[in-house]
């Protein structure tokens, strides 16, 4: 009964742990379709202030209602460096990278994200590296290439293009690193929302693009932009937090590769874009190496340390 009881909330916290993980998940797949339609009438810079600030607003009035209040001086390192690395320079390469090349291009160079995450967690954190999660990536990894080469068009990319989805990645993973330890000493809620604040106020030199644009851009394009403040930034991150400080940063990147899945689905359904059989493939194989990396070995069974009896004797006294 003891362990039993000890089990449940253990339980509890990986299902909480694994809801938070697929809200991000689904969230940051949205992402794609609304930069998509965003970025058409904002440029990089100006979409990522607009986007930033959209979040820190609704952060911030969910640190006041919770009486949050501010991080630990010990978690500032983590957060300024996750801030400037992820929320600011990440988000603004992204976006000008994806007016660069294709989007299967695009998803082939920032995948390459979970794989530096895995990497720089074994180097900095001492994340294990076992087996299962090794294969879940490579497969995953492997679905995700399909799903950029079925998608590339010809001739779209571009070097600076290439260069730009590379260090978007490097941006990302050295952001998750950083932010790994931060979440041991700050709640999910504090890092994300600083963080999202540190990443704001580096996009601040766009803010004269934002207002002459936001001037311009038809309303669908601005309200794609609030919506990716709102929930791939506000509450996609602060879920990715949550499960991140119960878990590997490695365990965490390789569960995005199931992001390009979910963004074959999307613009299917949202943009009418009809996937062919080996962009489908590319997608299972995606949601495959998710399910193997976050699978666990199976218990053994435990062994009895009842000495044997002599025959005869009964066991009860």
């Amino acid at each position: 009964m003891m362990n039993a009881s000890r089990r449940t909330p253990a339980r509890r916290t990986q299902l909480l742990a694994a809801g938070a993980a697929t809200v991000t998940v689904v969230l940051w797949a949205s992402a794609f379709v609304s930069i998509r339609s965003a970025g058409a009438a904002y440029s990089p810079g100006a979409l990522a202030l607009g986007r930033l600030l959209a979040g820190a607003l609704v952060l911030g009035a969910f640190c006041l209602v919770r009486r949050e209040g501010w991080p630990p001086r010990s978690a500032w390192r983590g957060i300024a460096i996750s801030g400037v690395l992820w929320f600011g320079f990440y988000m603004v390469a992204l976006n000008w990278g994806e007016q660069q090349v294709d989007a299967g291009t695009a998803a082939l160079v920032v995948n390459v994200g979970p794989i530096l995450i895995a990497l720089l967690g074994a180097r900095l954190l001492g994340d294990r590296m076992p087996p299962r999660l090794l294969a879940g990536m490579a497969v995953s990894f492997a679905g995700a290439v399909t799903v950029g080469l079925s998608m590339s068009g010809g001739g779209g990319s571009s070097v600076l293009g290439v260069v730009l989805c590379l260090l978007a990645a490097v941006a990302y993973a050295g952001g998750v690193v950083a932010q790994k330890p931060a979440l041991g000493r700050a709640s999910a809620l504090q890092v994300t929302t600083f963080g999202c604040l540190v990443g704001a106020v580096c996009c601040l030199p766009f803010s004269w693009q934002l207002v002459t644009e936001a001037a311009e851009a038809p309303l669908s394009a601005t309200l794609n932009m609030v919506y990716l403040g709102v929930f791939p930034t506000a509450l996609a991150f602060t879920t990715w937090a949550y499960a991140l400080a119960r878990t590997t940063a490695s365990r965490m990147g390789a569960t995005t590769y199931a992001v390009p899945a979910l963004v074959v689905l999307m613009s299917w359904l949202a943009l009418g874009e009809v996937p062919g059989l080996l962009t489908l493939a590319g997608g299972l194989l995606c949601l495959a190496g998710v399910a193997v990396s976050r699978s666990r070995p199976r218990a053994a069974a435990p062994v009895s340390r009842t000495a044997p009896q002599p025959e005869g004797v009964s066991e009860s006294a």
